[in-house]
């Protein structure tokens, strides 16, 4: 199996899990080439084009119907684990994968929720691709807007801990050892970005859009109902659930590395059952197998 596609096997199945948005990694080659250490703070992300649009403080119009639509974090429940297993073409478990909202507490004034995720490749992949990756996301209770993101990391032998303190305005400086994120207002990162789509009411809007930042670079991501009703059959059980396509676009050119679904159960929590990732040479699958 070449390097190629041990490493986007385990880093699609990873990036998934984390919220759809994980294109860019894919996009980086054979090599999965680890981030710096934060030291200094991030270069400012350049703002998307104006032909799609961030998310306004106060919406107005269309814009407002639709993220009225979408406001109910009340979905989420703190203590939720969700366990995944992840294929990629005719590779089963390739990865076992957990999503978990830790807990809601104060972050930096604000009410906050903290957002994990955990990633570990599986033998036969382990021994070639070794990866034990988390996530941290301090996202804003209400909106779901990243006030901090964390990325640890250790995939073959190497550890990289990354912590960003998102600002609009850089008028609050990060501590020692956190990086200053430079981003637009509303911006979310790949956690933030998934379990804000769980609260948006599917049978009333049909697509919701903004920025996300994912520790490295600034893109645009609209997400369109592509079918209100779907069965899903994942080893957690039969599901009817809403099937949305999820669009990745950086300066007004949308990524065609990868093309992104997710399938949102038709119960109170909306959990994600499915996660697709289709792929020029394959599909990648990550599929909820239990739930606590």
């Amino acid at each position: 199996m070449s390097n190629r596609l041990n490493a986007t096997i385990a880093t699609v199945a990873v990036l998934c899990l984390a919220g759809g948005a994980g294109y860019w990694l894919y996009a980086r080659g054979a090599a999965v080439a680890l981030p710096a250490a934060a030291s200094s703070p991030a270069p400012t992300p350049p703002a998307p084009r104006d032909d799609f649009r961030s998310l306004p403080a106060k919406p107005s119009g269309e814009l407002a119907r639709v993220t009225a639509a979408a406001a109910d974090p009340g979905a989420l429940r703190s203590g939720e684990i969700l366990e995944y297993t992840a294929d990629v073409a005719k590779l089963s478990n390739v990865a076992d994968l957990r999503l978990q909202i830790a807990e809601r507490r104060n972050f930096l004034g604000k009410s906050a929720v903290h957002l994990q995720a955990f990633a570990r490749t599986e033998n036969p992949l382990r021994m070639m691709f070794e990866l034990d990756d988390q996530f941290d996301s301090y996202s804003d209770a209400g909106s779901l807007t990243s006030l901090q993101y964390e990325m640890h990391l250790s995939e073959r032998g190497q550890k990289v801990d990354s912590v960003q303190r998102m600002t609009a305005t850089g008028k609050d400086p990060a501590p020692a050892n956190v990086t200053e994120a430079r981003v637009l207002p509303g911006t979310r990162d790949p956690l933030g970005l998934m379990q804000y789509l769980r609260t948006v009411d599917w049978s009333k809007a049909r697509e919701v859009s903004g920025p996300v930042y994912d520790g490295h670079k600034l893109y645009d991501v609209k997400s369109t109902l592509a079918s209100p009703s779907t069965p899903v059959v994942v080893p957690a059980g039969h599901f009817d659930a809403s099937k949305v396509e999820i669009r990745v676009f950086q300066n007004g050119v949308e990524l065609s590395d990868a093309h992104f679904f997710a399938y949102f159960a038709h119960n109170d929590a909306r959990t994600p059952v499915l996660l697709e990732a289709v792929m020029p040479f394959a599909t990648a699958r990550v599929a909820l197998t239990t739930k606590k």
